[in-house]
């Protein structure tokens, strides 16, 4: 499995990077540890050691550079050995890979393909992570399966109405088509459903009875980055135009997948509200209704993964809700396509 390589990904909340400890990560089927120099940056590293292969997490940080509790080798943040002991003068070729990385919307973000292409000016936003106008609290799931399934999910809302019976869906899923258009890297898909049934997650928090224009408003950007306006608000008041009752319901959903391997994948999330702010116990309540809808996710998706891996070779054939997922993975090809002849032609 190839993975797109020459991007940021996400490769934890800030706060799975303590200060006083060291993480240990596969991300795109690399080892890499991660700590916090003095300073509080994040720095990364492969964690594999290139004297014996010890891994590094099971080292030492000093400073801001991190020590192998092997043989003693010591590593600066770039990678290079500063430290041999009992080498008067450290071979050249003594270090480890380090990887560009940086903070930003709580998250933290790696570059795991060429550094001199990395631009931190790329990186998206999600202001709702840290806005005083939303509260939301951070997720994260682990997926038995190839993050392109994971995707593919994501990307056709039609299986609301059949997995989600309960959380998100209602019957009209199964038969709205949303409006798709295509930029260089990304895909925005609208859903709306006008005068319709509330779905169940979102009756559960309204203050509001009677049907209701509900709303999904996301943009796919390639490999792997979902942002979500949603939302429900009385029918009739206005919705579609952009206007937005004081007692409508608004969201800002985060979805985000990393690969950890061929089969598996790291997903962080979280459902922003900006509406009863201060009422308590009601973000911990939409968190869980969150929660539970992308368990009913993963029970699925895993176990299509199994019956992949059971029936190599077996296609899967098309139908028009895959509309927006095809485009997707067209996409995540022409990038994969492209690094390949970068590399092809670096060789020659």
């Amino acid at each position: 499995m190839e993975f797109v390589r020459n991007g940021w990904y996400v490769a934890g909340w800030d706060h799975e990077f303590r200060a006083d400890g060291l993480l240990s990560r596969k991300l795109l089927g690399e080892a890499i540890v991660f700590y916090r120099g003095q300073r509080g940056q994040v720095i990364a590293l492969e964690d594999r050691c290139c004297h014996r292969a010890a891994p590094l997490s099971l080292g030492r940080r000093e400073g801001d550079c991190l020590r192998c509790m092997y043989h003693g080798l010591k590593f600066d943040p770039a990678g290079a050995c500063i430290e041999a002991p009992g080498c008067e003068r450290i071979p050249p070729k003594l270090g480890v890979r380090s990887y560009p990385v940086v903070e930003k919307d709580r998250f933290v973000w790696i570059w795991m393909g060429d550094p001199a292409l990395a631009d931190a000016s790329e990186i998206l936003d999600f202001p709702w992570h840290d806005s005083p106008e939303w509260r939301m609290k951070p997720g994260y799931l682990h997926y038995k399966a190839n993050y392109l399934l994971i995707v593919d999910n994501l990307l056709d809302f039609s299986h609301l109405a059949y997995v989600h019976p309960t959380t998100l869906g209602t019957a009209s899923n199964a038969q709205a088509r949303p409006s798709i258009e295509r930029g260089a890297r990304s895909l925005k898909i609208h859903w709306w459903f006008l005068n319709d049934q509330i779905s169940p997650n979102h009756q559960r928090v309204a203050t509001f009875d009677g049907p209701v224009d509900r709303w999904q408003l996301y943009e796919w950007n390639a490999p792997s980055f979902m942002r979500m306006d949603s939302g429900s608000a009385p029918a009739g008041t206005g919705a579609p135009e952009g206007k937005r009752v004081a007692q409508s319901l608004q969201f800002r959903h985060t979805s985000v997948q990393t690969p950890e391997t061929n089969s598996t994948t790291h997903y962080w999330f979280c459902q922003a509200h900006n509406f009863r702010l201060d009422e308590q116990g009601l973000t911990e309540r939409i968190y869980a209704d969150v929660v539970k809808a992308f368990d009913e996710d993963r029970e699925m998706i895993e176990a299509q993964q199994r019956t992949i891996e059971a029936t190599p070779g077996q296609p899967m054939l098309p139908i028009p809700a895959d509309a927006a997922l095809n485009q997707a993975r067209w996409m995540i090809e022409q990038r994969l396509k492209a690094e390949r002849e970068r590399e092809h032609a670096r060789a020659a």
